[in-house]
């Protein structure tokens, strides 16, 4: 099989946490995710077993509204410290970088997370693998200069196209799987390149990895990151129907396969990106049991694009940018939801639950 990096970078298999084992945290990744080894010191999770995530998505605009958002987690963070970050996708508006040097990691990654110095758990989103139109996810390979950037960045944490990091690495509290399921959802599907095909070697051994991560994990808890989600009340809607279309592929019918499937039931949250908004959604039957969450309102918004989902939901705003803050011991699971004004770049907590 060819190698699917670009930008030189050879394949270098890592067996489960061999590489990028930094003080508490650890990864995986799996041929082909490829995982890189880094070539500067990263940063290290706050230490314990009480675990704070910052959770945001859809940030990389390098705007002000950008700016106001990280504004408001630095001074959340000089209050009560995250332990990391879980970046869920669409890194680099609009079309993705274009190879690891690519001076929009400063402008729409560090400069405006500058201060937030702790692990940042990064998704692959569908504007970060643009071929023709800004979203289209046509160019998946694309996707592979930010694997690369992974060597370059003491923050920026993604050594494969997908993995899992473990806090704390002995007895973890929470492990993360970051998975990429651009290939299923992407708008131009990949029908010339059998690797990325639906039931291509890319995703075949994705799904194997996860089967085998989930059913070895000791995690108290298990938190499944995506950047489409499979419910969402907002414009892009559910996996099945998503732009509300009737064609197949592009209405996500294979990426709810795969939710079904692979993660539905075995974790606990699906923290997802995707739609400019936050979303505190309800369980269904259909979800056995596992929470969507959906936190893409770190950049831009969704307001003035209908509300086209029917789901059941603790706490939603399409309007409003902002984070979410998921606090984890291994007795429970709180989610507070912090919405921030562009104009003044206040911050309110405008919901607070424990959720497990």
């Amino acid at each position: 099989m060819p190698d699917q990096f670009s930008s030189g970078i050879g394949r270098r298999e890592v067996l489960a946490g061999a590489a990028g084992v930094v003080a508490g945290l650890s990864l995986v990744g799996l041929t082909p995710a490829s995982a890189v080894p880094a070539e500067v010191p990263k940063f290290a999770p706050a230490r314990g077993r009480n675990v704070r995530v910052l959770v945001t998505g859809d940030a990389g605009t390098g705007s002000r509204t950008q700016w106001a958002v990280a504004d408001a987690a630095r001074e959340y963070h000089a209050r009560q410290p995250f332990s990391l970050a879980v970046g869920l996708g669409d890194n680099i508006y609009e079309t993705g970088p274009d190879g690891p040097d690519d001076e929009q990691f400063a402008t729409k990654f560090e400069n405006p997370n500058a201060g937030l110095d702790f692990p940042w758990a990064m998704v692959l989103g569908n504007h970060d693998t643009s071929a023709i139109f800004p979203g289209d996810g046509g160019w998946l390979a694309r996707g592979n200069h930010e694997v690369a950037y992974h060597a370059k960045s003491q923050r920026w944490w993604m050594p494969s196209r997908y993995y899992s990091l473990r806090v704390p690495e002995q007895n973890p509290v929470v492990e993360f799987f970051v998975l990429d399921i651009n290939p299923l959802a992407a708008y131009i599907p990949p029908f010339l390149d059998p690797y990325w095909a639906v039931d291509g070697p890319y995703m075949n051994q994705q799904r194997a990895w996860l089967d085998t991560a989930l059913a070895e994990s000791t995690a108290q808890w298990k938190i499944a990151c995506t950047h489409q989600p499979y419910l969402s009340n907002g414009p892009h809607g559910n996996a099945g129907n998503y732009e509300g279309l009737p064609i197949e592929p592009i209405n996500g019918v294979h990426a709810k396969r795969f939710f079904e499937d692979h993660v539905l039931g075995k974790v606990s949250f699906l923290l997802s990106g995707h739609d400019h908004t936050l979303q505190v959604l309800e369980p269904t039957p259909a979800t056995v049991g596992t929470r969507q969450i959906v936190s893409g309102a770190a950049g831009k918004t969704s307001s003035g694009h209908p509300r086209t989902g029917p789901n059941a939901a603790l706490f939603e705003t399409q309007n409003e940018l902002g984070f979410m803050v998921m606090d984890l011991t291994a007795n429970s699971a709180n989610l507070k939801v912090v919405t921030v004004d562009p104009a003044t770049g206040a911050s309110t907590e405008v919901f607070d639950r424990r959720l497990g």
